[in-house]
């Protein structure tokens, strides 16, 4: 089994012990759009803070690391670092739980502008663009493993 999904194993089991469509992707994006609301905010909420204190204190899995890596969340700056902590803090409560976006597909500058908009937008709109982030994530991962 592969870590695909931070922390979210059931949803690789889930599709594994159903048909397969010869979509790999879509079969594990069937299985995340199926499940609960409450199976889908735990997915979400499975994934660490942008620049947040797993990233400090080295407990991110070795994806979600290297993945921040590569947008540069790793090296900021003082004042970049509080910028992160705070807007981590108002997205977490607006809609309680992280902010998630695929770090791979944009830069800091890019991220930075993200959460500060989407911090205003209403939960179940966020709900539902976490999961397509998670999908893009996700997307890039399967095709690291080719």
């Amino acid at each position: 089994m592969t870590a695909l999904f931070e922390h979210s194993p059931w949803v690789e089991e889930r599709a594994d012990a159903a048909p397969s469509s010869g979509d790999r992707h879509a079969d594990l994006m069937a299985v995340v759009y199926a499940a609960t609301r409450a199976e889908q905010l735990a997915l979400i909420r499975a994934h660490p803070e942008l620049a947040g204190k797993a990233a400090v204190d080295g407990t991110l899995t070795q994806a979600s690391a290297a993945e921040q890596a590569s947008a540069g969340l790793d090296r900021l700056t003082p004042e970049e670092f509080a910028r992160f902590h705070a807007l981590n803090a108002a997205y977490r409560a607006a809609h309680d739980m992280p902010f998630i976006i695929c770090v791979r597909l944009t830069d800091k500058a890019g991220i930075l502008a993200a959460m500060e908009a989407r911090a205003q937008s209403d939960t179940d709109t966020e709900i539902a663009t976490a999961l397509a982030e998670i999908g893009k994530i996700t997307r890039l991962r399967l095709e690291d493993m080719a």
